[in-house]
């Protein structure tokens, strides 16, 4: 009987004691998880389009945004500016595919960005123009919506600002796709 006591306190023991040793090993996992921040280049590069696509006109222009920023502001691998590049991609329209295949949408990008590290450029912030304001029209039979967005440009110790229309198109799908964008002039009420 004695035995079987000591047994039973021995047994409840080590039970305490591995619980609590588990206990302490998963709570400081799920901290060092917690503390695991992604990059904005690893943000966008894992983000799942094909399941996430932005619903609106505006999150694919703020979207394009955010990678643009990455591509002149950021240090990045090859690997990191090819998947960046793809998820830009993804954002277009068939047509502008289309238009830029994508050995030559990357060489014109490297040339680019190249460019604007040479002049010392950064795209300083960006901004999408409020959800009133994109204009929404049918063109040729397909909803298309109209998307102005403004960049300040850091150049060496100058600023300037610059504005960018974007031109969506809705695909089969019904996800608004980047068919076209082009440098528009702001508004003197934009202007500081």
């Amino acid at each position: 009987m004695k035995n079987t006591k000591f047994v039973i306190i021995i047994v409840v023991c080590v039970c305490v004691i591995l619980g609590g040793y588990y206990y302490l090993t998963n709570r400081n996992n799920a901290k060092e998880e917690e503390n695991i921040t992604l990059t904005e280049i690893q943000e966008l590069t894992t983000k799942n389009l094909d399941k996430n696509f932005p619903a609106t006109p505006r999150e694919v222009v703020k979207l394009y945004n955010r990678i643009i920023t990455c591509f002149y502001n950021d240090e990045y691998t090859d690997d990191e500016l090819y998947d960046l590049g793809d998820q830009a991609r993804k954002l277009f329209d068939d047509e502008l595919l289309g238009n830029n295949p994508r050995d030559e949408y990357f060489k014109d990008l490297k040339e680019d960005i190249s460019e604007y590290h040479d002049k010392n450029k950064t795209i300083a912030s960006s901004a999408v123009d409020s959800s009133n304001d994109v204009e929404y029209k049918e063109v040729d039979g397909d909803d298309c919506a109209y998307v102005k967005a403004s960049y300040f440009i850091k150049e060496g110790s100058a600023y300037s600002r610059t504005y960018q229309m974007y031109v969506l198109r809705k695909d089969a799908d019904g996800n608004w796709k980047i068919l076209v964008f082009y440098q528009v002039n702001g508004d003197s009420s934009d202007d500081e």
